[in-house]
């Protein structure tokens, strides 16, 4: 079976029968998980339980991350594609689109071949998740190299198996701060939670991976092998659902998928992880949060790196500081964003997700409805 050509990944022979993916997507500076990617790992996926080799060693070919998560710009066409179909299709359109990287990990930790992951920079959401898919994590030992899963903070959930293997491999009160709140571990801390097998300096991660890969005696992971228990639910699962923020339904879905998912079987729980996913989505706060705190963040810390913020933005934060913190009501959230509309005459759409951002992170508007423009425009859907 011959490998098709791949473009965001490339495949590299090593004279010792080992193989490395390199993750390395191009024109841009920094990897994510667009469909090609994941369609392409889907690809190696297949081709690697056919294929002659000893091991696989996962790698960046980047040098400042090994893969940030997902292409968000194209989830954002997800989500249009998904509130456009009918309203008895949605389920089904969400869970078809988004479940494919989910099955690419899975079919790649169970092609029978040792994979090992080499992480040298942020392994952030749909990174982390495939690094979780490797059978072998080696650590570069660096406080600005780590691991996290922090969908939950734009209102979503690590819904490529993130939410399965995680609690699966540290337990679940090391998992929870991870998948809640946005946590990260890195360095000793990963080590000592479970999270990754070896610490390794700079520079000789790869070599350190490709030792075990060529030692490995198993390609299973432990909770495919004989006799796997799951670790048990714990008082914090009630703690933290009684302490959940209402405004962000992630909290509660994230619960959910541990709660439903760690007594099941691996592929029963990665198919409940996705349907709660899949209603999740076509939720507004979601889309909200995505367009505010990622997508205007970065917008609106590009321009003030150039010193290129739109003029009106210091107006539109100053109309938009009578809203304390999440709790205003409806009236006083419409009024603001009446108040702010005239300042931004001038505004592209850009532009107004940048003040929605800066509204969010300075005036306290709520993220979960996007900031005043946002609001304006959707209300409370």
């Amino acid at each position: 079976m011959s490998l098709p050509a791949l473009t965001q990944f490339r495949v590299e022979a090593q004279s010792n029968g080992l193989i490395h993916l390199v993750f390395d997507c191009p024109d841009r500076t920094m990897n994510v998980f667009s469909n090609a990617a994941i369609h392409e790992l889907a690809t190696f996926a297949a081709w690697l339980a056919e294929a002659d080799v000893k091991g696989v060693l996962i790698r960046s070919g980047k040098a400042n991350a090994f893969c940030a998560g997902a292409d968000l710009t194209e989830l954002g066409v997800a989500y249009d594609m998904i509130m456009e179909a009918k309203p008895r299709d949605r389920f089904n359109v969400a869970f078809d689109n988004f479940f494919p990287l989910s099955k690419a990990i899975r079919a790649l930790e169970t092609a029978g071949k040792p994979v090992a992951a080499a992480i040298a920079g942020l392994a952030l959401g749909g990174g982390c998740e495939l690094a979780l898919g490797a059978h072998y994590r080696v650590l570069v030992d660096d406080p600005k190299v780590g691991m996290g899963l922090p969908e939950s903070l734009v209102g979503l959930l690590p819904g490529a198996g993130g939410t399965q293997r995680l609690p699966r491999l540290v337990g679940v009160d090391i998992a929870f701060p991870i998948l809640l709140d946005g946590g990260r571990l890195s360095g000793q801390a990963a080590l000592d939670a479970g999270l990754v097998h070896e610490l390794a300096p700079a520079g000789e991660e790869v070599a350190r991976a490709e030792a075990w890969l060529l030692s490995a005696q198993n390609a299973a992971q432990p909770w495919d092998r004989a006799g796997w228990q799951s670790p048990a639910i714990t008082p914090m699962q009630a703690e933290r659902r009684a302490a959940a923020d209402p405004h962000n339904p992630a909290i509660t879905a994230i619960l959910d998928c541990v709660e439903f998912g760690l007594p099941q079987g691996f592929e029963g729980a990665i198919r409940s992880e996705m349907a709660i996913f899949a209603a999740l989505i076509q939720r507004p706060e979601p889309r909200n949060m995505i367009q505010t705190l990622f997508l205007g963040k970065t917008d609106y810390e590009r321009a003030a790196r150039k010193e290129a913020l739109p003029a009106a933005i210091p107006d539109i934060v100053a109309a938009a500081q009578a809203v304390a913190g999440d709790t205003a009501d409806e009236a006083t959230l419409h009024a603001i964003s009446a108040a702010v509309a005239p300042l931004a005459a001038t505004l592209s759409s850009q532009e107004k997700r940048m003040a929605d951002y800066a509204c969010v992170a300075q005036a306290g508007f709520p993220a979960f409805l996007g900031g005043p423009f946002t609001f304006a425009e959707r209300g409370f859907a």
